[in-house]
Order: structure tokens, then sequence, then C-alpha cells
């Protein structure tokens, strides 16, 4: 197992610094409330370059530079904020002066902004992703630490094409299979589906154990695309005794519908044909399951005439973002079905 700080040395002998831009959208991380306490805060309302004067050691790690993007809730994030958001990354990235970037971002939505850039940015620089649980007001914040960890493996050559990685309490995990699994500790992300994390992190010593298989980055069908605007894809979430109603609102309003089911992603014989005249109809529909640990397949079962797509071990919210790329080029199940299985 290797640990290392990348530093390079020029002819005179001196370090030379890497480049690391920080791009600040918001969040927690940049919260403000009464002094000490971690609740009843406004998020997005501090500027993280006064949060970055808190960590003088930043400066031994790498040359900043900073970006105020927005300062936003991560619950006001979008589509049109996620494409700008892209935009930016990719014109810092193709900067020959800039070695990483950082972006800090609220954590009730940074897993979805990150599977989104994973699969759009187009460079193999190293994109961390990183928050905060408690606000920058609070006693024992845990912000600048994981912005100071998060420079750390933006500098690191072992984050090089990983993917976009997202960096929280001193683990490194992959975009693709990082989820919110708590609400109140610092500690609130895990890999769901038994998926190890890509590694951790020792103060700046970077811990890379495994590497993502999943396409992504330069190595996605979507990263060098340019996008205005993404197809509509709908949510749906099966309960016992859910009217079948409200997927026929969805379909008349979306391209596609992702409907998170029970177990392997089940639902009602109501749904199930009403879901068959959706796909008939032309909206492509995605199984997945409200369970956090699962992996939902394509079944003859559940699915007679071949309309669905399961969802592999992607969780539905991610599956959402998914299949609005996916139909950005194709409506077609048996092309869709593939890229599910590779992304």
């Amino acid at each position: 197992m290797l640990s290392c700080i990348i530093k390079s040395i020029n002819q005179q002998g001196c370090e030379i610094l890497k480049n690391i831009v920080i791009i600040a959208t918001g969040g927690t991380i940049a919260g403000s409330g009464e002094a000490g306490r971690t609740t009843e805060y406004r998020a997005g309302t501090v500027a993280v370059a006064d949060i970055l004067k808190s960590v003088p050691q930043l400066g031994k790690l790498a040359n900043i530079e900073m970006i105020s993007l927005m300062s936003v809730d991560s619950n006001e994030m979008d589509e049109q904020k996620w494409l700008q958001l892209r935009e930016v990354i990719n014109e810092q990235a193709a900067r020959d002066d800039v070695d990483g970037i950082v972006v800090t971002h609220g954590t009730d939505t940074i897993e979805e902004t990150a599977y989104f850039l994973n699969l759009t940015v187009n460079t193999a620089k190293p994109v961390v992703l990183t928050g905060a649980m408690r606000p920058a007001t609070a006693t024992s914040a845990d912000g600048p630490f994981n912005i100071y960890q998060a420079v750390a493996l933006a500098a690191d050559d072992q984050t090089y094409d990983c993917g976009v990685v997202c960096l929280f309490s001193s683990t490194i995990y992959s975009a693709r299979d990082i989820a919110k699994i708590n609400n109140y500790k610092i500690d609130a992300f895990s890999s769901l589906n038994d998926h190890a994390a890509l590694g951790y992190m020792r103060d700046a010593e970077v811990f890379i154990t495994s590497r993502p298989v999943s396409k992504h980055t330069i190595h996605s069908k979507f990263s060098q695309v340019e996008y205005s605007a993404l197809p509509k894809v709908g949510v749906a979430v099966y309960y016992a005794g859910a009217p079948a109603e409200v997927l026929e609102r969805l379909g008349q309003d979306c391209d596609g519908l992702v409907v998170i089911g029970t177990g392997s992603g089940n639902y009602s014989q109501a749904w199930r044909q009403k879901l068959d005249a959706l796909a008939e109809q032309g909206v492509v529909v995605v199984r997945s399951s409200r369970v956090s640990n699962s992996i939902v397949f394509d079944e003859p079962i559940f699915d007679p005439h071949d309309h669905f797509i399961g969802v592999n071990t992607l969780t539905s919210y991610k599956a959402r973002i998914l299949l609005m790329l996916c139909l950005t080029q194709t409506n077609d199940i048996a092309a869709i079905r593939q890229t599910f299985f590779k992304y």
C-alpha cells in the first residue's frame, strides 16, 4: 500500500506546490447560526474564503485559487446548476496551470451532483467534492478539516483518473457509490451495496486502496457532449396501497420514469399494468428499490414484455440522472439497459 503527499522539486531544489481551484457552491459548510450550535442555521451564508483563513496549513499543501460560483442550500441544486458547475469545472480543468479541483457543496444532494459530474466532466484531473455536517459557526465545525483533506487529495497524483470523488471524515468515496446514511453525525456517508470506499486519509496522507471500474469522466460517452437542458425524468415511490393514478400524471409530463419499488423493485399488479401502458406510449421506465442496499435486475417475472430497465446497483436518484443523460442520446431500451450495467 502506497502512502504519499505528492511534491515536485525544481532544479534549484525548491518544492513546487500543485495548483488547486476551489469552487464554492454553498451548503452547510458555508452555513451560519448561533455561535456554537449545530442546528437552526442558514446554509450558504459564509464566504468559503473566510473558512480557508481558518486553515492556514493549506498554503503548505497547494497554491489555492478560489471561485465563488454560487451560495445555495444543496436542496436548491437543479439540472441547470449542475450544467453551470460542469462548465466551470471543464474550463478550469482545461487550464495547463491547474492540477486539481475541489468543490464545496451541501451534503443533502452532494451524491447526486457528484454522480452527474462523474458522468459528464471531461477531465482525468482530480475533482473532489466535500462539505460539512456542522455549520461554520458551530463548535468543532467539520468543514475546515474536510477542506484541508480535500485539497490534499486533489493535489495527490494517486487521485488522477479516479473519476469524481467525495471526501468526508478521512474517507474517499466514489461518486457512483456514495450515499448519505445519517443526518446528524459528521461521519454521515457510506458506500452502498457492500462497495468498498476508494481509500482513506491520515491527515494529508492519501491511501488509495481501490479504483472505480464503472465508466466515468473521460471514459464516459456523456463527457464530450454539450447540454443546454436535460430530458425530464420523474420519480414515483411505491408503498402499500399506492394509487396507480400518480403514474398517469407523471407519464404525461416526463420522458422517463424511475419507479422506487419494494424488495427487488416490486409493486402491485395495478402499477405493473399502468407502467406497461406508459412504456407502450414511449415513456422509458426504470425499476429500483426502496431498500438501501439492493440490486435490481431485469427479471421476466416482473417484466414479461421486456419494457423496463433494472438499476443494477445504482440508487434511485442516481438512476434518474443516468436515465436523463441516456435520453439525450437514445430511447432504445436495449441500449439504455447496457449503459446501466456499464455506468
